[in-house]
């Protein structure tokens, strides 16, 4: 059935596929950024696709390897429906930047703030865009191809009260 449901989607949103491939259940949509809230909109509200979950959101650095730089990946799970969707976004690296999906996705909060934290991708309109799994003083985005491994970061000394150990 995941199938069909690619095919639903690219035929609502011809304009903004840039590519699609359906390998051993693995059924995936390459999209442009404008419109990305109505796509999601369309994949969670449209009653033949149903997708109510949004499992993942995380980030993907083909610094080297392939241009646009970033992706930023969506996986959607329907419950009811028992199908999957996975819609990509290619992001360049001067304005590694999208629309935020929480409005739609609850489960967007955290996961926006991770692929944020770690690629430094920018989620516009997230309500609490900040740091998740860093420390705010630390420099860089950790999962970036062209983080020096050995960079040293600022130590943040101890809170009042808390053990040195």
């Amino acid at each position: 059935m995941s199938k069909e449901a690619l095919e639903r989607f690219t035929g609502h949103f011809k304009a903004q596929v840039i590519a699609t491939h359906s390998d051993h259940g693995d059924d995936t949509a390459v999209v442009k950024r404008d419109r990305l809230v109505d796509m999601v909109t369309f994949l969670r509200d449209d009653p033949a696709l149903a997708f109510e979950l949004l499992s993942d959101v995380t980030a993907v650095d083909y610094l080297g390897v392939k241009e646009p730089r970033f992706e930023v990946v969506y996986h959607f799970y329907s419950v009811s429906k028992n199908h999957r969707l996975r819609i990509k976004v290619p992001l360049e690296e001067r304005e590694p930047s999208l629309p935020s999906v929480v409005s739609l996705y609850k489960s967007a909060l955290w996961m926006e703030r991770e692929a944020f934290d770690l690629y430094g991708i920018v989620f516009e309109g997230h309500p609490d865009l900040r740091r998740i799994l860093m420390y705010e003083e630390f420099e860089g985005h950790p999962l970036r191809k062209d983080y020096e491994m050995e960079h040293r970061q600022p130590r943040i000394p101890p809170r009042p009260g808390q053990s040195h150990l």
